[in-house]
């Protein structure tokens, strides 16, 4: 089973920029589509942003669009949430997860494995 690893949390003013990495463990990365998704305290996790094995397809949440690029390295086994603009309201544990085949999706269940997280705290 592939293990998921996120790193790059941390406590950035709001405004500022953060990158999240989550490296993949295991040899068939790029047969999986990934996503991020995001819990802040009391509320349920929430979908972030999901891109395709390819790179070619992605979806964000309409909260974070404009602000949040996905990516991945295929050849480093890795995806990537780029954080800019950063609200206090992003504030959460952040976690990618993977999901066998081509196309993301936005559905929590449609996902398979996932890391253990990486807090994320913006202050105002």
């Amino acid at each position: 089973q592939v293990q998921l690893v996120e790193s790059g949390g941390g406590l950035v003013q709001a405004g500022g920029s953060l990158r999240l990495s989550c490296a993949a463990s295991g040899r068939f990365f790029s047969n999986y589509a990934m996503g991020w998704f995001r819990q802040a305290p009391g509320k349920e996790r929430e979908f972030v942003a999901a891109i395709s094995t390819s790179g070619g397809s992605i979806y964000y949440a309409d909260s974070v669009k404009g602000r949040f690029t996905i990516s991945r390295d295929n050849a480093k086994n890795t995806v990537y949430l780029q954080m800019s603009s950063l609200k206090p309201e992003d504030t959460a544990a952040y976690f990618c997860a993977e999901r066998f085949g081509s196309l993301p999706t936005m559905r929590l269940g449609d996902f398979s494995s996932w890391g253990q997280g990486t807090q994320v705290t913006v202050s105002s």
